[in-house]
């Protein structure tokens, strides 16, 4: 076997071996990526694997695995290994796709390919060439011809250009690489907490250390939060009510929760978590005969007024309400509309008062911050061109093949013979099949006849 020549840098970046070992180091790590927690507290990984193995996940950098300089390293190597054998291949595909099938392959040649059909005719070469055109053409091959070898050749090829297929695929990995860095980068990953009824114009980086602030052109007010509950007591589901204001309007408005995020601006904003503010209440009071309604934060034991309503109320005690760990709320409640009363209302239950001169409802619940991880990735959208590239590249490699069709007409003696080829690179049984219907549509004329 010849040995490879040439530049020893260029031969080593086009090495098969290299990309396995590449390949096969990335799958390794990745799986421990996925195996071992990514940018937790250094805390936590003491607890988890020991104070020695800790120091070793940080020393080589597995909390932040996939920003580490050996990782991105290793996707540097194997992208220049792909390009390098990229740029080593295209050459040879090109060549193939726009090769002159016509006039470079033999008469003779025809003979010896598989599932090869020859056929006899009265009519003369000239005749019997016009009739193999037809039907080539009637097959949906449109051929074109040349004077050969003492006859006449014809030549119809589709789907040339599916040889680009691996390209496609290659370049598609490196598209998706470079989103990934592109996101590594210039993104970030975050997170806040906002209290429910108010807002944060600044999130707060989850991966450097003291998690400095990062500040928004805009801010995100939490209107509302609600947690809901299993009957068993487990928390079941948690959404929160958000909107985006920029310079002083409303922009955005939207209820999120787990799975279903709020979008602006390239920022993604996830529901992931929830905690109780103690000592803080969210009232809702409502008056049924105008419709009026206001949102109060209140504290225990502390007069508050709806002015416009000229009401006012407080909570004069708590007591728990259910097995849930919910609690119920003593509100003293006065309109002077009349004299002063005092009512329980169950955790996000709605108590209707009723007044001399109008009904109001009541709901009384903890007050929550809704906690959500904040992510900037610019390069998402270059990794999802990457994914659809090598989804319709795997298409073409694994569906789509380059066929080639040959039929070579020459003088014989009474008359004229008819010699059918083809060929094609994938899925040799599918081409046999359209082979074998193109031999039949050959047989079935009046003019040829199968030899």
């Amino acid at each position: 076997m010849k040995k490879k020549t040439g530049n020893p840098v260029w031969n080593f970046f086009a090495s098969v071996k290299l990309a396995l070992f590449t390949l096969f180091t990335l799958a390794i790590f990745s799986i421990i990526g996925t195996i071992v927690p990514q940018n937790e507290d250094p805390h936590k990984y003491i607890e988890l694997y020991g104070e020695s193995t800790a120091k070793i996940f940080q020393t080589l950098g597995i909390p932040d695995m996939y920003s580490s300089w050996w990782f991105v390293g290793l996707l540097i190597l194997f992208s220049l290994n792909l390009t390098v054998c990229t740029i080593e291949r295209f050459p040879h595909l090109w060549r193939v796709m726009t090769k002159d099938y016509l006039r470079t392959t033999a008469a003779d040649r025809l003979r010896k390919m598989s599932g090869t059909r020859v056929f006899a005719s009265a009519l003369d070469a000239a005749a019997a060439s016009g009739v193999v055109e037809r039907l080539l053409a009637a097959a949906g091959w449109k051929a074109e011809r040349v004077d050969k070898d003492g006859g006449i050749m014809f030549f119809s090829q589709k789907g040339a250009w599916t040889r680009m297929g691996v390209i496609v695929v290659h370049v598609s990995i490196l598209v998706i690489f470079a989103g990934s860095l592109i996101g590594n980068f210039y993104g970030y990953k975050a997170s806040v907490m906002i209290p429910e009824g108010s807002y944060t114009d600044q999130v707060y980086d989850s991966k450097r250390e003291g998690h400095p602030p990062i500040p928004l052109d805009f801010r995100v007010r939490c209107n509302g939060f609600w947690l809901t509950y299993y009957d068993n007591g487990m928390p079941k589901d948690y959404i929160s009510h958000l909107v985006v204001e920029e310079n002083g309007q409303k922009v955005v408005e939207k209820t999120i929760e787990v799975n279903d995020p709020l979008k602006y601006k390239g920022l993604t904003f996830y529901q992931s978590s929830y905690q109780a503010i103690d000592g803080q209440y969210v009232v809702n009071m409502t008056n049924k005969a105008s419709g009026d309604r206001q949102k109060f934060i209140i504290v225990p034991r502390k007069e508050n007024r709806w002015q416009s309503e000229k009401v006012s109320f407080g909570i004069v005690d708590i007591a728990p309400y259910n097995m849930m760990g919910q609690y119920k709320y003593k509100i003293w409640f006065n309109d002077a509309a009349g004299s002063p009363t005092q009512f329980w209302v169950p955790e996000g239950q709605t108590v209707a008062v009723k007044r001399p001169g109008a009904t109001y409802e009541v709901t009384v619940k903890t007050r929550f911050a809704t906690g959500m991880q904040v992510v900037k990735d610019p390069g998402v959208w270059t990794v999802y061109s990457g994914c659809i590239m090598m989804i319709l590249g795997l298409i073409v490699i694994f569906f789509m093949a380059h066929r080639r069709v040959w039929a070579f007409v020459r003088a014989a003696e009474g008359g004229s013979e008819i010699v059918l080829a083809g060929s094609s690179n994938k899925n040799k049984l599918g081409f046999e099949k359209i082979m074998a219907d193109l031999g039949e549509r050959f047989a079935s004329s009046s003019d040829l006849k199968l030899q």
